[in-house]
């Protein structure tokens, strides 16, 4: 197996091989793929030293990807909720984010349902 960026790539079309990698989807495979000059349908355990060694070194220099961008992302939603932002609060508090309506729907993010049992005055 081939390993780009800390990550196994497995043996499929490097095209897609190269998804596998965090923050690397398929135009951006396909761009890193065409600038190495490298066919895309190719598979990975057909690489030589030499393409290996291109698609690493365009990934490092122009991508950010797996634990830089991880941390990247992190401080970026720290930061929002640092300063206390309408954003920042909804990513605190485990509601969505992006303007979704929670009354019925948002159950990813709420968690199963939890029903209330309504208590009748006798």
């Amino acid at each position: 197996m081939a390993r780009i960026a800390g990550v196994d790539i497995p043996n499929k079309h490097i095209g897609i091989a190269l998804t596998y990698i965090y923050g690397i989807g398929r135009s951006a495979a396909a761009e890193i793929c065409a600038e190495a000059k490298i066919d895309a349908a190719k598979l990975a355990n057909d690489l030589t030293q030499e393409e290996l060694a291109a698609l690493r070194e365009i990934i490092d220099k122009n991508y950010k990807v797996e634990g830089r961008l991880r941390s990247e992302i992190g401080l970026n939603l720290k930061r929002l909720m640092d300063i206390g932002c309408y954003r920042g609060l909804r990513h605190k508090s485990g509601l969505p984010v992006r303007g979704q309506r929670t009354r019925t729907n948002a159950r990813t993010r709420k968690g199963k349902k939890k029903t209330v049992a309504n208590k009748k005055k006798a």
